[in-house]
């Protein structure tokens, strides 16, 4: 098997703060720049798996590079420079407190609140008469809290501007800037023979400049169906095929772990863990439309602080 990384504990030049989220490491340098490692450790249900994917790391973070520069037209992301296959530097912003979730289709919590019998989602209503994975007349945005610890819960409009999260001319700029990035993820997964059923943007200022953070358009912060058959498989009732890590989720259904009190995750083999990382190379090879080309891992950390150090350093960090 493939080295992992499913861990770093890198101490770099002028590093201010640590923070390890579920899939990356994130080191602040001189409080206004950060080093952001993609892991290779995977999550669902709020809980990170007991085994790293080999090259998923790199997976996330080259898809999320492509989309940034991408859309960089649309408004300026927080990156600098990518100097390792599983690293992004880039600006620190002071984020909004909220994640923007925008879905053109009837899927996941949003089929699952109108299957409830709801018909509003986040204070947006929704139309009678729709089936699961039906599209929407247009894109909607439902919001999220950005939880620091716990579940992100959704949240309106109404209650974000209400309550001082964001204010309303700032909310009005960001609703604006998600549907013009959705506008251009779904061309771009049309190319690819792809819809874009739904993704998340987070946000964040540096003085009075909105920019785009973290990730976008990768297979854990978006679903996509395949554009082919769609329209059929709906007529027919039938599931759609989707391109995400959901089926890493149904596998765990089907093993009796949905990160509840009380439950185990099941042991991964490796030829579990081998189809898992064979999945994200496929979805990335789907996704962004070119072969995917595996970096060597024999030494992953060393290669890893070697690349930053000498980005660091170019950058007279």
């Amino acid at each position: 098997m493939h080295n992992v990384l499913t861990q770093s504990n890198f101490i770099f030049p002028n590093q201010t703060n640590y923070y390890k989220g579920k899939v990356r490491d994130v080191y602040t340098i001189n409080n206004d720049v950060l080093v952001m490692i993609a892991s290779d450790r995977i999550s669902a249900f709020d809980v990170v798996l007991p085994k790293g994917i080999p090259y998923k790391g790199q997976v996330l973070n080259e898809i999320a590079a492509h989309f940034l520069k991408a859309t960089a037209d649309i408004l300026p992301n927080w990156t600098i420079t990518s100097p390792d296959p599983q690293v992004t530097i880039g600006k620190r912003c002071e984020p909004f407190k909220v994640e923007m979730v925008v879905r053109g289709y009837l899927c996941g919590h949003a089929a699952r609140t109108y299957a409830s019998g709801l018909r509003t989602i986040c204070g947006v209503a929704m139309p009678e008469g729709m089936k699961e994975n039906d599209k929407f007349p247009t894109p909607i945005i439902t919001p999220t809290t950005k939880a620091s610890v716990g579940h992100d819960e959704d949240i309106s409009r109404a209650e974000i501007i209400a309550q001082g999260i964001v204010s309303a001319q700032d909310y009005a700029e960001l609703e604006r800037l998600t549907l013009a990035l959705y506008a251009r993820g779904t061309e771009m997964a049309a190319a690819q023979g792809l819809l874009l059923v739904d993704t998340k943007y987070e946000f964040g200022k540096i003085g009075n400049t909105i920019y785009l953070m973290d990730e976008i358009h990768t297979p854990d912060s978006s679903r996509y169906f395949y554009a082919d058959g769609y329209a059929q498989r709906q007529t027919n009732g039938e599931q759609q095929k989707q391109l995400s890590k959901e089926f890493v989720r149904q596998w765990l259904i089907a093993n009796n772990f949905m990160g509840k009190e009380g439950q185990q995750a099941p042991d991964m083999n490796e030829e579990y863990v081998q189809s898992v990382s064979d999945r994200y190379i496929e979805l990335y090879e789907q996704i962004v439309g070119k072969k995917f080309v595996k970096h060597p891992t024999q030494n992953l950390n060393q290669r890893i602080e070697t690349n930053v150090l000498q980005a660091l350093q170019a950058m007279e960090m």
